[in-house]
């Protein structure tokens, strides 16, 4: 086992997960209150460490480079992969957009307001874009030297976060209890949307190798260090606010400024703006890494310089020009995104493992079939996730929750949050 690799690769799951969303989530919970909000992220942590083992399951007997694109055609037929194909591409390429616009506006401010030099809002924009892009087109090593290099500084920024507010927590704030039972039905899609790295398996597999060991340490490790700074996140962020401010609260912008208006300090809002930057570029880098392998995946690019570099432009450009011409357009779309996350994170990973173990199932002691066109036989299957039919069963349920709770939120059956 490479172990540097198994670090980086932890840090790209965790580095994907923990994005700028993460800001939000005191905004989203504040009328479930501390207790349930916990338990509802644990849940839902839980969730989708179990369906990323289903892929790992999937994986293992598909070759080391197969993405999601391949995976859906072999398994599933050619309707699952255009399933799988149009969820992964609205997901990412709406994900892309918004980090872009976001990344640029943030580039443009700093280029403004530290350097002094008067831009047009675009040029932070495609600066961003190609900034990221280049890193991406290198390949996977590189994406993992500079998240590493990043998430270092977006961890600094977090520490001094923590260090501002955790001083300011009350006990009483954190035993408040929800407001309204249903919130929690109307909190679970962007909770589940901030736990979201499963476009990235394929790029981590293809950089580790068919290593199920290695794969099931970063799954976890990477996945449960965002469970952790999310708990404390929420510790500081629902400590130092009651429900009452943090339900008032219908922005980033207004949650930052109410946090430093109690505390008296600037820095606050400095260090919040630190991070956000820093958690936008982290999870740029690892959806885009997972669009990139994908649609190199579908249009058979090679891995040569020309090869990388038509994968770059139909990876980047699209969410760019959004991000220039429509960003409301993308912006509305992000609305959908748990949807598409509950397509691509539950139910294709059950899909396919449903139809894995059957084929497998079928076939005489000994011999297993590769899920590819050449049929051969290779050693029987050492890896299975627990939980069997009731486990499956159980996570495509709490995925149709969490579809139809968003959907209600849209028509407005039951309150929005976040």
């Amino acid at each position: 086992m490479n172990m540097s690799k198994t670090f980086g690769s932890t840090l790209i799951i965790a580095g994907t997960t923990i994005g700028a969303g993460m800001l939000a989530l005191p905004l989203a919970s504040a009328g479930l209150g501390f207790t349930a909000a916990t338990l509802t992220m644990v849940g839902i942590w839980a969730l989708m460490i179990y369906t990323a083992l289903l892929m790992l399951e999937v994986h293992q007997h598909a070759d080391k480079n197969a993405t999601l694109h391949t995976l859906a055609h072999q398994l599933l037929g050619r309707k699952g992969q255009v399933i799988a194909s149009f969820a992964m591409m609205f997901l990412f390429y709406a994900l892309c957009a918004a980090y872009i616009a976001g990344g640029g506006s943030q580039l443009n401010d700093k280029l403004t307001n530290w350097m002094g030099l008067d831009l047009a809002p675009q040029v932070g924009t495609v600066g961003f874009t190609v900034i990221i892009a280049i890193v991406v087109s290198i390949g996977t090593h590189s994406v993992d030297m500079v998240n590493r290099i990043l998430f270092t500084l977006k961890v600094i920024a977090l520490a001094v976060m923590l260090f501002l507010l955790m001083p300011h927590v009350q006990g009483v704030h954190l035993v408040e209890m929800p407001i309204q039972k249903g919130l929690i039905i109307s909190a679970l899609p962007v909770i589940f949307t901030s736990f979201g790295f499963h476009g990235s398996i394929p790029s981590i597999v293809r950089y580790v190798g068919l290593d199920i060991k290695a794969l099931r340490k970063i799954m976890v490790v990477g996945s449960a260090t965002p469970l952790m700074v999310y708990i404390l996140w929420q510790v500081a962020s629902q400590g130092v606010l009651g429900q009452p401010d943090l339900m008032a609260s219908t922005t980033l912008g207004s949650f930052i400024a109410t946090l430093s208006n109690i505390l008296h300090n600037p820095l606050v809002s400095q260090s919040v703006s630190v991070f956000a930057d820093l958690a936008l570029a982290t999870s740029f880098l690892g959806v885009s890494l997972g669009l990139f392998d994908f649609i190199s995946d579908i249009l058979n690019r090679d891995n040569q310089v020309k090869g990388r570099m038509q994968t770059a432009l139909v990876t980047f450009v699209p969410p760019l020009c959004f991000a220039l011409f429509y960003p409301q357009g993308f912006i509305m779309a992000l609305g959908y995104a748990a949807i598409a996350l509950v397509i691509l994170a539950i139910f294709l990973p059950v899909a396919m493992v449903r139809a894995q173990r059957k084929q497998i199932n079928t076939l005489p002691v000994g011999k297993e079939t590769h899920t590819t066109t050449t049929d051969k036989e290779i050693k029987t299957a050492t890896y299975q996730v627990r939980g069997g039919t009731p486990a499956l069963i159980t996570v495509t349920s709490i995925g149709i929750l969490i579809i139809s709770a968003q959907l209600l939120q849209i028509i407005g059956i039951i309150p929005s949050v976040g």
